[in-house]
């Protein structure tokens, strides 16, 4: 019998991250990863979704979406928290707060005043529906929705156990854009001329706005091509300083 040959150390990484979204093309995404052996970084929030694949619309975290988390879980993916409203910054309030606006949940599109406190229990609470969906605990990373921070908001998420995740300017990977200005072949060739090994990549399972779907689209010719290149896909785990972030708060 032939001895196992250890795989060779990735010295060009790219972290490819995948925030949720209306979830029409999350199987095709997940297909296209298990096929061309990819590992990525999800970060959960509980947004709208479409009826696909079987499942009804309702949202990213309940139970008809709860089996898919598991599986990914269950394949070695890494997992961070989007806020459980999917709670935009726009502003902050001093030592009152931030000034908040949910894309999801019961106060969808209204501005609110939410506390420190009030923001790390958004942070925690995908964390914890997580755990209860994969047995699994989530990491302490969070990605604030549309990237939109302050020094403020970051020291609040810091104090109570949370880390942020931005991306790199060349992996910002445009799937959020309008298809007209912004068409498939353009990002694609965009992406592979400027991305680099070290690169933090960004999309999501599904825009709502963008007519003309990014993913999987985009996503396979571009996991081919940066591998062409001698890049390799590879999760926060992996990172130098994400990776060193240990499970989340609960």
């Amino acid at each position: 019998m032939a001895s196992a040959v250890a795989a060779p150390p990735c010295d060009r990484p790219v972290y490819l991250t995948i925030d949720t979204g209306h979830m029409g093309v999350a199987e095709l995404v997940a297909d296209t990863l298990a096929r061309h052996q990819v590992r990525a970084t999800f970060f959960l929030a509980n947004e709208p979704t479409q009826a696909a694949d079987g499942r009804p619309s309702g949202s990213t975290l309940d139970d008809h979406w709860a089996a898919y988390w598991k599986r990914l879980a269950g394949q070695g993916h890494d997992f961070g928290s989007h806020t459980w409203d999917h709670a935009v910054w726009r502003g902050d309030r001093g030592g009152a707060g931030f000034v908040m606006q949910p894309t999801a949940g019961p106060q969808r599109g209204q501005r609110q005043t939410m506390s420190a406190a009030a923001y790390c229990e958004q942070l925690a609470r995908p964390a914890r529906r997580f755990a209860e969906m994969t047995g699994q605990p989530m990491r302490g990373l969070f990605r604030a929705p549309g990237g939109h921070t302050s020094a403020a908001l970051l020291k609040a998420a810091s104090a109570c156990g949370w880390q942020h995740v931005g991306w790199s300017d060349a992996g910002f990977l445009g799937d959020e854009l309008p298809s007209d200005r912004y068409p498939n072949n353009a990002l694609l060739r965009q992406a592979l001329d400027r991305i680099r090994p070290g690169d933090v990549l960004m999309m999501h399972l599904g825009i709502w706005s963008r007519r003309e779907p990014w993913a999987p689209a985009v996503l396979e010719p571009l996991i081919v091509g940066l591998k062409a290149r001698g890049m390799c896909f590879v999760t926060l785990r992996d990172h130098p300083v994400f990776g060193r972030v240990g499970a989340a708060p609960r």
